[in-house]
């Protein structure tokens, strides 16, 4: 048999309710990766969330702090002008 003849019948015929299965098996895979990617950013999601409440949690206790010791090195800022009486 002449070697055309045997790849001819070694090849199987592909119909196209073969090329959709195929094409339905690669996009299952491609959804199941999303799927867990999508796991990925809530769980990143969930951290940012924490981070974020720290961090005002933090300005919370620091900003009024930083603000009242504002307040009063510019009250000895200006008695320190009236005291040596720089304008």
């Amino acid at each position: 048999m002449p070697k055309k003849q045997q790849v001819k019948q070694q090849t199987k015929k592909m119909t196209l309710d073969d090329l959709a299965r195929m094409v339905k098996q690669g996009f299952d895979g491609v959804d199941k990766r999303f799927d867990l990617v999508d796991g990925r950013f809530c769980d990143i999601d969930t951290r940012f969330d924490e981070v974020n409440q720290r961090l005002d949690r933090m300005e919370k206790l620091v900003l009024p702090d930083h603000q009242r010791r504002i307040e009063h090195l510019e009250i000895d800022m200006k008695r320190m002008k009236d005291i040596f009486a720089v304008q």
